[in-house]
């Protein structure tokens, strides 16, 4: 009997991958495509604070050129959203999907108090609660819940190599995180030759980690799962053309379940970077290209497909920048910001006045839209669920999906 966890995941695969061998029998999916499929909910977290001033830009602010002369951007290179604003040059993909209608940007988002600290400000996002009265899951982990799902099916599924987001976390119904489809692939001839090697696994393992620990709760959904993600390379590929980047990798894998009919309602992602305090411009700018580009191609690969009206995008970051530049050429840590809103279910456009430059708070925006309020668009709106159990309190929805 191994007498550690790697000494486990090495006899049954490898330490990076957990392999099939193929030998389970292949669901019957005409089966599964004759029932309706949920809504998919794909959440983009932009990690480190992303700059709001400089990604939807107030052109016609006078305050902003004075206060940002060497990061800010010039009003005749920005992408026009309206007489007052207009996009970074970088984030064409969103310009194209704004003028397709599938694009929705949420002016102000914060909450009161703001918390400047990345983890904080990140966990209240996550949990809709402050430190002294937090909740041991996530406002998504209690949507989870609240679902009742059937068992046999993966409700969420986080893809990327940092631990579960405290947003999924549950106390019923564990997420599998994982880095890649290739780390999702079971080995065993049926399911009960993989409880018996998970028990071992149970009672070696020391490690919380989150796709062991899923497939230890659940295995007929994991072995279910598992025969999904393989599908992915049967099915014919599309035409799109996908950018570079990680983030693109991981919506291509995204786009690749949600055609194999993976019944997922929530994949959860993350881009990182945007903690932007020095050389500001460059950086910013690349970051924006592959989120723009990313999301694009994520929404052109599936236009062509049954799923287009179903799927949903949401980018959010834990707190904007500072207005004014700081001497490093780049910004601070700031309060509010905007929330993105992708797809063809989304009312496209503004919502929400944009920042005001002339009416500040300690040198920052005041917030006008709280996080919650987009929270409850997407529950109310998006997943037909009742919000105010989920959100701790009753918040009216942002308005820029369609009810």
């Amino acid at each position: 009997m191994p007498n550690s966890r790697r000494q486990f995941l090495s006899r049954s695969a490898s330490a990076a991958a957990i392999t099939f061998s193929g030998r389970l029998p292949v669901p019957l999916l005409a089966a599964v495509e004759k029932k309706k499929a949920p809504v998919v909910l794909v959440v983009i977290e932009l990690q480190g604070g992303n700059d709001g001033l400089n990604t939807v830009v107030p052109t016609s602010s006078e305050t902003y050129r004075r206060l940002r002369p060497n990061t800010g951007i010039a009003a005749g290179n920005t992408l026009s959203i309206s007489s007052d604003c207009g996009f970074h040059p970088q984030l064409q993909g969103f310009a194209e999907l704004l003028e397709q209608g599938k694009l929705g940007i949420v002016n102000g988002v914060g909450y009161d108090n703001p918390n400047r600290s990345h983890f904080e400000s990140m966990d209240i996002w996550h949990t809709c609660q402050r430190s002294g009265d937090r909740r041991p899951e996530g406002w998504l982990g209690r949507w989870i819940e609240s679902a009742q799902r059937p068992a046999g099916d993966l409700t969420a599924l986080h893809l990327g190599d940092q631990q579960l987001p405290l947003a999924l976390k549950s106390q019923q119904r564990p997420v599998p995180s994982i880095r890649s489809k290739e780390q999702f692939r079971l080995r065993a001839a049926n399911a009960d030759q993989l409880q018996q090697q998970l028990l071992i696994a149970s009672e070696t393992a020391e490690s919380t980690d989150d796709l062991l620990g899923f497939i230890r709760s659940s295995t007929s959904t994991a072995l279910q799962t598992s025969q999904r993600i393989q599908a992915i390379g049967r099915r014919s590929t599309t035409a799109t053309v996908w950018p570079d980047g990680n983030l693109s990798r991981k919506l291509q894998t995204v786009s690749g379940l949600i055609r194999a009919g993976l019944e997922t309602s929530v994949y959860y992602l993350s881009l990182g970077g945007f903690d932007t305090h020095a050389q500001q411009p460059d950086v910013h700018g690349r970051l924006l290209r592959q989120l723009g580009d990313a999301t694009a191609a994520f929404m052109r690969d599936l236009a062509e497909t049954e799923h287009a009206d179903r799927v949903m995008l949401m980018c959010f970051s834990e707190f904007g920048r500072r207005v004014a530049e700081n001497a490093s050429a780049g910004t601070d840590h700031g309060t509010a910001g905007p929330v993105f809103l992708i797809g063809n279910q989304v009312l496209a456009g503004l919502h929400g006045d944009l920042p005001d430059l002339n009416q500040l708070e300690n040198d920052d925006l005041k917030y006008h839209t709280d996080f919650r309020q987009v929270y409850a668009d997407v529950l109310e709106n998006w997943f037909q669920t009742d919000s105010r159990e989920i959100l701790s309190g009753s918040w009216l929805p942002s308005g820029a999906i369609r009810s």
